[in-house]
């Protein structure tokens, strides 16, 4: 039997890889995992159960890349939460936090000062910028671009395929792109390949099938425009 890792003393029941590179005024917690090749900067807390640098397990049918992965990078200052797991490829940069129990796959990137809440799910190659909050279980699919100051509430889902799995080989799968300042109500579900506009804001529980524009208010099933997002009610007045 091949062990990844080994047991190290640093921390109670810390289980550590090879060539592991581990900053200054760390808070680790028990049992935590980091794999070989990780890279943890200073000031990060790993709190108890959290895993990183874990090498994906793709099933047949996957569509994910099936490349090497580089290691995974935490970034000065941020936060793995309980039984989080952060693959490697992945990259959490300065002063994010990553909720108990939720999970950033290989290729994802977690922008500085970003909250990914409780139970959320990062599948692979999503790209969140900085100062994003994403609320607790959210699934964020693969290719999916969210761009600074985003809000995500509770519950919120992003698709990246129409056919559910029946799409010919090589077809290009792409989530949501949501920009700048945009905000997701509680529960609402985002299609393939959609547009959500710079300052729009979607109502909670609704069902997003077309691109929505900079600043539209739209809600219901299918979603539907209402109004415009009025000038005090722009992110750079809550700054």
């Amino acid at each position: 039997m091949k062990l990844c890792v080994h047991p190290s003393e640093l921390a109670p029941g810390l289980m550590l890889g090879h060539e592991v590179q581990l900053g200054a005024r760390l808070v680790i917690g028990g049992g935590v995992v980091i794999h070989s090749g990780s890279v943890v900067g200073d000031g990060c807390e790993l709190q108890d159960g959290a895993v990183l640098g874990k090498r994906p397990r793709l099933g047949r049918h996957s569509t994910a890349k099936r490349v090497d992965l580089e290691p995974v990078i935490i970034d000065a200052e941020a936060v793995v939460c309980t039984g989080a797991v952060v693959y490697a490829g992945a990259r959490i940069c300065e002063r994010a936090i990553v909720g108990d129990q939720s999970q950033v796959r290989e290729r994802s990137r977690v922008g500085r000062d970003t909250v990914v809440g409780r139970g959320t799910s990062v599948e692979n190659d999503v790209l969140i910028g900085s100062d994003v909050r994403v609320q607790s279980n959210c699934f964020l699919a693969p290719r999916t671009v969210i761009e600074d100051e985003v809000f995500l509430g509770p519950g919120v889902v992003t698709t990246n395929d129409n056919s559910m799995g029946r799409h010919e080989e090589g077809a290009e799968l792409r989530g949501p792109t949501l920009r700048r300042a945009c905000r997701v109500g509680a529960g609402a579900l985002l299609v393939p390949g959609i547009e959500i506009g710079a300052e729009a804001f979607v109502a909670a529980g609704a069902v997003v099938t077309a691109d929505v524009a900079p600043r539209a208010v739209v809600m219901g099933v299918p979603a539907r425009e209402v109004r415009k997002v009025p000038d005090e009610d722009l992110a750079e007045r809550w700054q």
